[in-house]
C-alpha cells in the first residue's frame, strides 16, 4: 500500500505542487492515515488546506480504497 500511494504522489501530485514552488513528502501511513508535509511554497499557502484535503486525500481515497484520511505532519 505504501509503495501505491507514493507512487501515486510522485507521479500525480508532486508535478502538480512543484509546478507551483512547493513540494510533498509522504512521511508515514498508520492506520489508512496517510501522513505527509508540505513544503516550499505549498507550506505556507493560504490554499494548502484545499490542495490537502480536496484535492491529494481525495485522490488517495479513490485510488487507494485503504486509506481513510491523510494528515498534515509540521
Amino acid at each position: 500500500m505504501i509503495a501505491k500511494i507514493q507512487d501515486i504522489i510522485e507521479s500525480k501530485v508532486r508535478p502538480v505542487l512543484q509546478a507551483d514552488g512547493g513540494d510533498i513528502e509522504l512521511i508515514d501511513v498508520e492506520d489508512g492515515i496517510v501522513k505527509v508535509r508540505l513544503v516550499g511554497a505549498c507550506a505556507h499557502c493560504p490554499s494548502s488546506a484545499l490542495t490537502l484535503y480536496e484535492g491529494v486525500e481525495k485522490m488517495l481515497m479513490d485510488l487507494v480504497p485503504e486509506v481513510k484520511g491523510i494528515e498534515q505532519v509540521f
